[in-house]
């Protein structure tokens, strides 16, 4: 998967071995042109950066910065798909979801940073292997307010490497 932001793209290898699901529904999204234009809403320096809302999230038809980071998109929620072999380290791509394991839709964070309380917490389902240095470039949200940003930086276009022609 490619990410494009404002500096440049980044490259995520995507981890269907993990997380079949959840590769699926995000390959989903990214092929129906659901993350484009969507805000990372919430950032925080040293932990991770967060975007994926496609229902508030997208900075160019219905933004909404008091809901963004509430919705999802109209597939349904995902059952966990939990890794023990794999840990929460720079990089890592998780899906975020609420207090419900099961509740996994179309949001998802990239780690700045080694975070073991996340592992086997929260779904895995891919690693940034190039353009890292532009994911520590997303603009950061007010730590006070749990990483809400304003103004946020988005994800410009992601599209499936293999699609490429």
């Amino acid at each position: 998967m490619i990410i494009t932001l404002k500096d440049g793209d980044v490259t995520i290898a995507l981890r269907p071995d993990l997380a079949p699901k959840h590769v699926a529904q995000i390959k989903k999204l990214v092929r129906d042109g659901a993350y484009d234009n969507v805000a990372f809403h919430r950032v925080i320096d040293g932990f991770m950066a967060q975007t994926g809302d496609v229902k508030f999230g997208n900075m160019k038809k219905g933004f909404n910065p008091e809901a963004v980071g509430t919705g999802g998109s109209d597939l349904p929620d995902l059952p966990a798909e939990f890794s023990q072999s794999e840990q929460f380290t720079r990089g890592v791509l998780g899906m975020a979801r609420s207090q419900d394991p099961n509740s996994a839709n179309s949001q998802f964070f990239i780690m700045f940073a080694p975070a073991p309380n996340l592992d086997g917490q929260y779904t895995i389902v891919g690693k940034v292997v190039g353009g890292m240095d532009l994911v520590d470039k997303i603009k950061k949200g007010d730590e006070a307010d749990n990483g809400t940003v304003t103004d946020p930086d988005r994800m410009i276009k992601v599209r499936i490497a293999a699609d490429s022609k």
